[in-house]
């Protein structure tokens, strides 16, 4: 039996790393090769784990915009069939093995996940090649995923549209700030047939630029020769399908306002109920970099968690926003610290005002010895909370992989935090934070006319004003202690680290759990 889910996940969002900090436990024993076919696998040994996770990264960047309607359809229909297996059959096999299979895609990844009871790796791996060499895309499932196409929403959201817009003027032209990065048009989607989707197949699944992780209790250099049987048939590739780096290393500063008319009677009309958005893109430092954990502690406590100053002051103080986050976006293209928040409609400018306002005060006066103390702990609580299952492990094992790191790169990061010293991080924040260094865009929806009564004597329709007064008082907003990356809440706030989806409109995941529709 199959499920199918589809869910948006928020922008850069799915599945992300947790902010870097130490395992809870002692490092691993692992060993990682390069198969003949261009494969890097990586095995990390879990004794006496009762599951064994795989996590197979495909590079999938939307490049080509001719590919996008393709890749779109091949994401929610590979895992459904098989030259050997209909959908029910691949669902009746999964479960014998007590598997579950599931596909994400991100802006730069196709990401096949796997979860089985540890007797089970080598059918897992066997379902696995199964799928990746012998594809097979039913008439009736590519039908089905273009109905559930049709029924999507085609246009970008407004935290979408205004984050393309922030690239662009940062970064110059790139795939992140195209409209090709983001949902195919409906009319290219519905025109596929299977043989397209085999033709993408051939060029983008590919071992060359991939990369397989295994989290499983056999010994390392079994597993490696596990894979290396199972998988030596799968060929082809590098498919170019990645992201090229930003023209420029550090984003050009400015202003961006996107202002938009509504579309709904009822109100505001959007897909985010009509709020005021602001994002800011700023310098970041990227994981790999020596200078990274003192940038890492000013982010933090910038906007990390609840109770960062950003919370405090625009949330808390002066109830501007419902949702506030800064964090660092890492993917191919390159790195930023961007600063996200949500509230009500005609706020923009007071918002953008306040978070101009903490940026520059950290900058100009640096943190407390307290502000950096709690950033650290709440690092490093925070990953042994966001690694405590061996899938979240397997996931953030993957992500280094992606990115080039060593699988051990966590273990030295407790030692990096712990001699950081306040006036390093207050360095960091001098050299990155400045607000005449970021790009600060504003989004506020367009006035949508009220529907006037019934009657002959109708009064004429008010209009609701888009830009409010930027000195008048704000509506006050209920405080909440919202996540940065809700609603996905496994993600570690403040910090996707170096596997990080880029910005997209949303990513899509579809399970194989062997459960009926």
């Amino acid at each position: 039996m199959t499920r199918a889910r589809t869910a948006a996940l928020p922008t850069g969002a799915p599945p992300t790393l947790p902010p870097p900090a130490p395992p809870a436990t002692a490092p691993r024993t692992t060993l990682s090769a390069v198969l003949p076919t261009g494969l890097r696998v990586l095995a990390a040994h879990a004794p006496a784990a009762p599951l064994a996770e795989l996590r197979l990264v495909i590079p999938y960047a939307r490049t080509e915009p001719g590919l996008a309607a393709a890749q779109e359809l091949l994401a929610a229909c590979l895992g459904t069939g098989s030259r050997d297996r209909t959908r029910q059959g691949i669902a009746d096999r999964a479960a014998d093995l007590g598997a579950e299979l599931s596909t994400v895609v991100t802006a730069e990844s196709l990401i096949l996940s796997v979860s089985v009871l540890a007797p089970g790796l080598p059918g897992a791996l066997d379902l696995l090649a199964e799928l990746l060499l012998r594809p097979r895309y039913e008439e009736g499932e590519v039908a089905l995923a273009q109905r559930r196409a049709a029924a999507a929403p085609r246009a970008p959201a407004p935290r979408v549209r205004l984050r393309r817009a922030a690239l662009a003027h940062g970064f110059g032209p790139h795939p992140l700030s195209s409209e090709s990065g983001g949902t195919a048009p409906l009319l290219d989607v519905v025109s596929l047939v299977p043989d397209d989707l085999l033709a993408l197949h051939a060029r983008a699944v590919v071992p060359g630029g991939s990369s397989l992780v295994v989290l499983a209790g056999e010994e390392p250099d079994a597993v490696l020769r596990l894979a290396g049987e199972r998988l030596a048939p799968w060929s082809g590739g590098p498919s170019g399908l990645t992201l090229p780096s930003f023209a420029r290393s550090v984003p050009r500063p400015g202003a961006v306002e996107l202002t938009e008319p509504g579309t709904s009677e009822a109100g505001w009309g959007d897909a985010v109920g009509g709020q005021s958005l602001v994002l800011t893109v700023g310098p970041g430092v990227p994981t790999a970099e020596p200078l990274h954990a003192p940038f890492h502690l000013a982010q933090l406590l910038l906007g990390g968690y609840a109770s960062a100053r950003l919370a405090r002051q625009v949330r808390d103080r002066h109830g501007l926003a419902y949702d506030v986050s800064a964090g660092l976006r890492e993917n191919g293209a390159g790195s930023w610290l961007e600063i996200a928040c949500a509230g009500a409609p005609g706020g923009a400018g007071r918002i953008a005002a306040e978070i101009t306002r903490c940026l520059r005060d950290l900058a100009e006066d640096g943190p407390s010895r307290a502000e950096v103390d709690r950033a650290r702990a709440y690092a490093a609580g925070f990953t042994r909370f966001a690694l405590a299952t061996r899938a979240e492990e397997a996931s953030a094992l993957a992500g280094f992989a992606a990115a080039g790191l060593e699988p051990d790169w966590l273990d030295g990061y407790r030692d990096r935090l712990a001699a950081v010293t306040p006036e390093q991080v207050a360095e960091a924040a001098a050299r990155h934070l400045a607000p005449d260094r970021a790009v600060v865009a504003t989004y506020e929806p367009g006035p949508t006319t009220v529907p006037a009564p019934r009657g002959p004597q109708a009064p004429v329709p008010k209009a609701v004003p888009a830009h409010a007064d930027p000195h008048a008082p704000a509506p006050r907003a209920v405080p909440a202690h919202a996540d940065p990356h809700a609603p996905a809440p496994t993600a570690a706030p403040a910090h996707t680290g170096p596997h990080a989806p880029a910005p997209t409109p949303a990513a899509t995941s579809h399970d194989q759990k062997g459960a009926h529709p």
